[in-house]
């Protein structure tokens, strides 16, 4: 299969065919001084989608790549070496262009427990699962795959639109985003039903199991302890495919990028019990119907049409030292156009600004202990942000 097709599966399964092209970009003035610079040259890695940083006191960085494997690096941009951290290539599906290892999270407390989470799709059925596993007690650059515990699977009923982004909150709870089922236009409703975990992010609380689960229900999850049959894990839906969402830790906010069908890439600021439109709504207009009811419904901070790029990749809010102009601005890119935006947030309002046209096909971002800010690309390569006036 040419690589080509590859990135027309992968935009967001839109089933609208494969363009790329520029179109006109809405987005204020980038700032001329920021680039993207290859953060470890010496290093290539397939199909990477995640990076992470356990809080342990090392200065280590964990890549994930799409087939099944996790990469311990030491964050020095001259190194060329590389440790295989946890091969389970055999128990991950990645034949869809969205399936495979997708996510990676460690424990708040995994400097003394040791325990880390990953999310990926399986076969036999075709589910998504999410697992813990834990490093090898003897070698802390090695995790042990026969300690797999899975905490919760559930069906998939296409091969795309996954999600696949996990993180723990400040609150200590593991946040997981679910796509809605896929094939194109969520012809099964999963958008818009509470009984479904599809198309949702999802709240679990996996230190204190309970029901007879490998994880408990936070108390305050919207849903819980309902008598209307609704899942309670969720924590927010109406969401299609949300492809990386990340904390801000200095606000408490939850950015997230959904990815569009026909149309529109949005930003979403996702709170408890938010229903974020889909199937309803794409980005800020109707989908289907040329009306329609937006009662109760949280619409995008920031949204581009498909002129712009045709796969929006959520990313951080910027918090470290190296890039100061960028401080405080949600950085995300599209991973069809290559266009890296950095967008200010103020009053309930969104401005993006265009910071790079890189040429990239960024599938991720992920942050180092000191809120440094990279993007992993399909080229292989991490990338880091940087001044050209440096």
């Amino acid at each position: 299969m040419t690589k080509k097709i590859l990135l027309c599966l992968w935009s967001l399964s839109l089933l609208t065919g494969c363009s790329s092209e520029s179109g006109t970009d809405n987005s204020t003035t980038a700032p001329s001084d920021i680039r993207m610079v290859a953060a470890f040259p010496n290093l290539t890695f397939e199909q990477p989608l995640d990076l992470a940083w356990p809080d342990d006191g090392t200065n280590r960085l964990f890549i994930v790549e799409q087939p099944g494997r996790i990469w311990m690096i030491e964050n020095d941009s001259t190194t060329s070496d590389r440790t295989l951290f946890l091969d389970i290539t055999a128990r991950v599906e990645d034949e869809g262009w969205e399936e495979g290892l997708l996510g990676l999270a460690f424990h708040p407390e995994y400097a003394t427990n040791g325990y880390f989470y990953v999310n990926y799709t399986a076969t036999n059925p075709d589910r998504t699962v999410i697992s813990r596993f834990t490093v090898e007690p003897t070698d802390p650059n090695a995790a042990d795959p026969a300690s797999e515990h899975e905490i919760l699977s559930f069906r998939q009923p296409y091969s795309n639109h996954n999600g696949g982004c996990l993180k723990f909150g400040p609150d200590g709870y593991l946040y997981i985003g679910v796509g809605d089922g896929g094939s194109a236009g969520d012809p099964q409703g999963n958008g818009q039903d509470r009984t479904s975990l599809l198309g949702t992010i999802l709240r679990i609380d996996i230190d204190n199991p309970a029901g007879g689960n490998a994880y408990g229900i936070p108390a305050d999850n919207p849903f819980a302890g309902n008598s209307d049959g609704y899942a309670e894990e969720i924590y927010a839906w109406g969401l299609r495919n949300p492809w990386r969402f990340s904390f801000d830790p200095p606000t408490g906010r939850l950015w997230a990028a959904d990815v569009g069908q026909n149309r529109i890439e949005e930003v979403d600021l996702i709170v408890s019990g938010g229903n974020y439109g889909w199937d309803i709504m794409e980005g800020s207009e109707c989908y289907e119907a040329m009306t329609c009811d937006t009662a109760g419904l949280i619409l995008p901070v920031a949204e581009y049409q498909h002129s712009q790029g045709k796969s929006i990749t959520g990313g951080f809010v910027y918090r470290g030292s190296l890039v100061p102009e960028l401080t405080g601005m949600y950085i995300y890119a599209d991973f069809l156009s290559g266009r890296v935006w950095g967008l200010t947030y103020n009053q309930g309002a969104g401005s993006p600004s265009l910071l790079v046209n890189s040429g990239l096909s960024i599938a991720s971002f992920g942050i180092d202990r000191s809120n440094e800010l990279y993007a992993l690309a399909f080229d292989g390569k991490i990338y880091r942000f940087d001044s050209v006036s440096k």
